[in-house]
């Protein structure tokens, strides 16, 4: 290839996901030529929306789901019109020893939450120890979170922001179920609160390595609330916002490319109907660690990274209706608006964790359910609306990615898909096979997509949502290096990371994206 050949950029991204297109947008807006190569037909990555099922006008968030760690900043600065819709009901979580009877936490009726803790643990003292566990949690975010956007802070800020030594050692030093032990009386309120530290991360609340620690702290921080949203038209609303602004600030984005190579010194090859070199004065991955070290690789680079696992099952489906609940206290159209926990007590979460330790799937699988259309009725058609259709989307815990090893993609989804079932079955009043919609194919509206399918349809390795473990959002001492100043460095001085792999990534956030951005034009303007 000659030089003329050679696509010249100040930055290449590799990898079209939500953190590169703000990262890219940010980059044009300073008045930088940036491209993105994405080696699917379309941007997003994990947080797009999609049709299913053939004939069925129901519009999915099919991997990513929720919204809460997208800063108000982001947002401002590139001019999004993106609308994110607030849950009135947290959770409801039926008692698996009696699924007759379950606590609904409804953020805008305190009395009634009170009251539904009595009815299901007979303790009136535990809701308002739930109570005093968000309040004292609360300065978390507050400390936290509007950091996000700037240079990583030390930990001794951070620390001196909250102004509570005892949390902050419950959280950064000692397995957060001590503190939840010590906090509730009840396995059930334990549990609710522990999944939060369990989304996407496998790990018991003892485990040593504090991993459900940093996943929890990424929970409860979000947009300094740690409420969780609903994107108002799916995740494909987010991403076609990202998309236009990055479009519109002058990024260029190849789609249909599959880049085989990455250098240090900025050469990054691609094939689409020919082989291409793009040359960018830096390189942003958007990819996993573990993909970027072999892409690294392949580019002359020895880059050794262990690959990462997944422990998650998803499970989208569209139902006629929402199903009937044992507990008739409690209307199924409240139930579904939050994050409906099934089989979710403590000792169920680490007894799971054990069983899948062992290569074993977790039975019951503990499951967490989201209803989107309740909240965004625009994610269906007319005629679903009317004919009272919702959107179900099951999240499944505890299953790590080698529980699908040397198995059949389609038999282990299966497999999840029925253990999922029998999990949710057992708290409801009917079987949930009797409550979904069926295609005009004839099939039901129902999938499971698993660690082996994001592995495949999305490249993420292992099928981890967070492309590797998350990190602690603060440093020990500051660094002058730019890209380690905002937690985007690797080993190569001219290759940085813009997504989930970032020290901040995770979750749908835009904030990997905008901190390589700011690294980027530090560096480039130097």
């Amino acid at each position: 290839m000659t030089a003329s050949e050679t696509r010249r950029y100040d930055v290449v991204i590799v990898g079209g996901g939500h953190n590169a297109l703000v990262a890219a947008a940010y980059l044009a807006r300073a008045g930088r030529s940036v491209v993105i190569l994405e080696r699917s037909d379309a941007v997003g990555g994990a947080a797009v929306s999609e049709r299913p099922w053939a004939g069925v006008d129901a519009r999915m968030s099919r991997y990513s789901y929720l919204v809460s760690l997208l800063p108000q900043k982001i947002i401002d600065d590139l001019d999004l019109g993106i609308e994110l819709r607030r849950r009135r009901y947290a959770s409801y979580t039926p008692d698996p020893s009696d699924p007759s009877r379950g606590i609904l936490i409804d953020t805008q009726d305190a009395e009634a939450t009170a009251d539904s803790f009595t009815r299901t643990l007979g303790d009136a003292d535990e809701a308002a120890r739930y109570a005093a566990f968000g309040e004292r949690l609360a300065p978390l975010g507050r400390a936290v979170f509007p950091t996000m956007t700037e240079p990583l802070p030390t930990e001794d800020e951070i620390r001196e922001r909250l102004g509570d030594d005892a949390l902050w050692s419950a959280l950064t030093s000692r397995p957060i179920g001590e503190l939840l032990r010590s906090s509730f009386e009840s396995d059930l309120v334990r549990g609710i609160t522990l999944t939060d530290g369990l989304i996407g991360t496998f790990a018991s609340s003892d485990d040593p390595s504090l991993a459900q620690n940093r996943c929890f702290l990424y929970h409860v921080i979000g947009g300094e609330t740690g409420q969780w949203d609903v994107p108002v038209g799916g995740m494909g609303a987010v991403t076609a916002e990202l998309e236009r602004a990055a479009r519109e600030a002058g990024a260029e984005i190849v789609t249909d490319v599959d880049v085989i190579s990455i250098s240090p010194e900025g050469e990054v090859h691609g094939v689409t109907d020919r082989p291409e070199v793009f040359y960018g004065s830096l390189v942003l991955s958007g990819v996993g660690r573990a993909v970027l070290g072999r892409l690294l690789t392949a580019g002359g680079a020895s880059t050794a990274v262990d690959d990462p696992e997944g422990a998650q099952v998803k499970i989208n489906m569209l139902l006629s209706r929402l199903p009937r609940l044992r507990d008739r206290s409690v209307a199924p159209e409240a139930a579904f608006a939050g994050t409906f926990h099934v089989n979710e007590t403590m000792t169920q979460l680490d007894s799971a964790f054990v069983a899948a330790t062992g290569g074993m799937l977790p039975d019951p699988l503990p499951l967490e359910i989201y209803c989107h259309s309740l909240t965004d009725p625009s994610i269906l058609g007319e005629e679903l609306r009317a004919g009272g259709a919702q959107t179900l989307t099951l999240f499944g815990l505890h299953v790590p990615h080698r529980l699908l090893d040397d198995t059949d993609p389609v038999a282990a989804g299966a497999r999840l898909l029925a253990a999922a079932q029998r999990s949710l079955d057992a708290v409801l009043d009917e079987p949930l096979r009797d409550c979904i919609l069926r295609a005009p194919d004839g099939r039901l509206c129902i999938e499971a997509r698993t660690t082996a399918d994001l592995e495949e349809s999305l490249n993420m390795i292992g099928g981890d949502i967070f492309h590797g473990g998350l990190s602690w959002p603060w440093v020990s001492t500051p660094a002058a290096d730019p890209a380690a100043r905002w937690g985007v460095a690797t080993e190569h001085a001219r290759v940085l990371v813009c997504g989930s792999s970032a020290q901040r990534g995770g979750a749908v956030s835009g904030i990997g994206g905008q901190n390589a951005a700011m690294a980027a034009l530090e560096i480039l303007a130097g």
